[in-house]
């Protein structure tokens, strides 16, 4: 365009909405979502998911696959929008502090040159789930889907406040590796290290209780076993059904809610499995909750559904472990706090902290700073 020539309006219209459009990416252990947003919500903007969740091969999270799903999804929405780019674009992976090597190499130049984005944030799903409960506010959330990780930050005011939160930083002076930036982070560790709590240790738990009432040991339940066969056939076939099965935390994660069902009906051992995961819960949330009186604690994902039978014994975990402590409904979820991300990044006001692992910012657009 010439020096002193008008735009024409229309052309500026779709410019400037265009630049409000954000993109938020949810990688987790049930599957993969995407969501185009003019706000800070996925309702704001049409959304895609998939069941299947990402391929994870030597080099951790394998981005080529992930980008092959995703981008022809988010052009789809662009188009649905009537729009061709996005300001930034948030990714929130399971896996992504430990297994994101490959996300970290290739999504912020994918993505820039796919969608026009300026500005791209790699985030763990922790980060994206407690964006998606609080916001941008100092407190806890515990994210508990196929796995389990809880996160606390003390999160920066517009002053540069950091509204009253603290820590117990005593253990980080001496080196503690769990403490990075403003973040403090217990569990997520996987489903063979850790999660503990979560959706696949609790489908697990009661997998194992059934196999033991099938073999007639101590600790079985027959109420689980009648499950298990209920949902994959003879039980004596369930090992050479799962063990080959590339996505065995999610299939584990699927009996989770049998466990809770037979919870539901009085059965000790079920009972037992929840009240157990219940412990794991508050424990992790303790670790990581800002010592402050107050303190806001989100509950979010998809375990949580399950309604009584685990968020009994857990309130009274957490009431016993964190009196000052204030368990608040999360706001959103993690898709929900992609888009929230994003939209902070696209309106330079993001406060989450910025830490290598588990929430990097790139820019990658245009107008990118080159330090």
């Amino acid at each position: 365009m010439r020096a002193g020539s008008a735009e024409p309006v229309g052309d500026r219209t779709k410019r400037e909405t265009q630049r409000e459009f954000v993109l938020g990416i949810d990688s987790g252990g049930s599957g993969v979502r995407v969501a185009l947003s003019h706000g800070d919500g996925p309702g704001n903007g049409p959304t895609w998911s998939s069941p299947t969740p990402a391929v994870v091969g030597d080099r951790g999270i394998d981005a080529e696959s992930l980008l092959a799903r995703v981008e022809p999804a988010a052009h789809a929405l662009l188009r649905e929008a009537g729009a061709d780019r996005v300001a930034a674009v948030c990714v929130g992976a399971a896996g992504m502090a430990t297994l994101g090597d490959d996300l970290r190499a290739k999504l912020p130049d994918a993505l820039a040159s796919s969608f026009g984005a300026r500005r791209l944030a790699l985030a763990a799903d922790g980060v994206t789930a407690y964006a998606g409960a609080l916001g941008q506010r100092s407190g806890a959330v515990v994210a508990a889907g196929t796995g389990l990780i809880a996160l606390g930050a003390l999160v920066a005011l517009p002053d540069d406040s950091a509204d009253g939160a603290t820590f117990d930083m005593a253990a980080d002076a001496a080196g503690d590796a769990r403490a990075g930036g403003g973040w403090r982070r217990a569990d997520g560790w996987g489903h063979l290290l850790g999660d503990c709590g979560g959706g696949a240790w609790i489908g697990r738990a009661g997998l194992e209780a059934a196999m033991r009432a099938y073999d007639g040991r101590d600790g079985g339940s027959r109420p689980l076993l009648a499950r298990l066969e209920a949902v994959f056939g003879p039980a004596g076939e369930l090992p050479g059904k799962l063990y080959p099965r590339p996505d065995r935390p999610a299939v584990l994660a699927s009996f989770a809610p049998e466990v809770g069902r037979c919870a539901a009906e009085r059965d000790p051992v079920a009972d037992a499995i929840l009240r157990d995961a219940a412990r794991h819960i508050a424990e992790a949330a303790a670790a990581v909750c800002p010592d402050t009186e107050g303190c806001a604690v989100g509950l979010t994902g998809g375990l949580f559904r399950m309604g009584d039978p685990l968020l009994v014994p857990l309130r009274a975990e957490l009431a016993a472990r964190l009196p000052h402590a204030r368990v608040t409904a999360a706001a959103g979820d993690p898709l929900t706090g992609a888009v929230r991300i994003a939209a902070a990044l696209a309106g330079d006001s993001l406060r989450l902290p910025v830490d290598a692992a588990l929430l990097r910012v790139v820019d990658v657009g245009p107008a990118a700073a080159t330090p």
